[in-house]
């Protein structure tokens, strides 16, 4: 009888635990831990940060992690990966949504959750026009000293040092590398699918800058469709109603009509007739850019990880 009691303490610990790439993790309970009081700061409980410098351009940048429920519960199932930028704002949006869709029963598959910090000690908005942007032609209004146009060689860091490291450190579907990115970020996400689609099998492009340096993401995807007669990827295109231009209705853009280049890019991807290419793209209503990338983070996530 002890001995039973002893073999199933050690599977209980070793359960809890879970051991993957040899590093030891603790995973997020059903039954979260207290926050630490006193004035500490608040603390996203289950997730974990790492250090992953690019040693290329000598920056450093983090990546979030945040585990499914079922992880150490399952030690052999492997998960697909849902990476997002502008992990600041993002991470803990898309988190809490993933386990929400399905509290009362699964909706969507259980998912790891890689969010993409800026780069270290950088302010954000600084560090996103560099490196989600695929020209250095940024708009008249940036700020003095911007840099825009490396995101070729972020790009680059994400295929040869973010994804081997995720891959090497948790039980990752090799087929299910999944891109979530809104503005900026979702123009990154284009840039990436029309340049090297198969970093991920599928995408979540809201609200994308298509209006970056007269539309060069449109030319990007001409030049795909020039040399290629497939385009092997899931995408959801989203997009707010109120993203579209209407000079003098301030609920509306007064610069940039998003709703008609996202319309554009629908009907352009629709006309190749990709025969491996998933398409959807929405319009959400009584929404703006900044308000939008909740409902369309659901509508993503739904559409990219619905239970088969």
């Amino acid at each position: 009888m002890r001995r039973y009691i002893l073999k199933t303490f050690l599977i209980a610990i070793i359960a809890g635990l879970g051991v993957s790439g040899g590093t030891i993790h603790t995973y997020a309970q059903s039954t979260p831990q207290a926050q630490l009081g006193e004035g500490h700061a608040y603390e996203i409980i289950g997730s974990e940060v790492w250090d992953v410098p690019d040693p290329v351009s000598g920056r450093g940048y983090q990546v979030f992690v945040a585990l499914p429920p079922s992880y150490a519960e399952q030690p052999q199932r492997l998960y697909p990966v849902l990476y997002v930028t502008d992990a600041d704002y993002a991470f803990p949006i898309v988190r809490q949504i993933g386990r929400r869709l399905n509290v009362e029963g699964p909706q969507i598959e259980e998912f790891i959750l890689v969010g993409l910090s800026y780069g270290k000690g950088e302010d954000g908005a600084a560090s996103r026009r560099r490196d989600y942007t695929p020209t250095p032609n940024g708009p008249s209004s940036s700020p003095p000293g911007t840099i825009h146009g490396q995101g070729a060689a972020y790009q680059k860091y994400l295929a040869d040092r973010v994804k081997p490291f995720v891959a090497g450190h948790y039980r990752v579907d090799p087929d299910r590398s999944l891109f979530l990115g809104h503005s900026y970020g979702a123009l990154l996400g284009a840039q990436i699918l029309f340049s090297e689609p198969g970093l991920f099998s599928g995408y979540i492009l809201g609200s994308p800058s298509l209006w970056f340096d007269k539309r060069h993401a449109l030319k990007m995807e001409a030049d795909y469709a020039s040399h290629n007669d497939d385009l092997p990827a899931k995408v959801l295109l989203y997009v707010g109603e109120y993203e579209a231009k209407r000079k003098g209705d301030l609920r509306y853009s007064q610069t940039v009509d998003m709703v008609a280049d996202n319309l554009a890019l629908e009907s352009v991807l629709q006309s190749r007739e990709y025969p491996s290419l998933q398409l959807r793209s929405v319009v959400l209503d009584d929404e703006d850019h900044l308000t939008v990338a909740p409902r369309g983070f659901t509508h993503g996530l739904k559409y990219l990880l619905t239970l088969r």
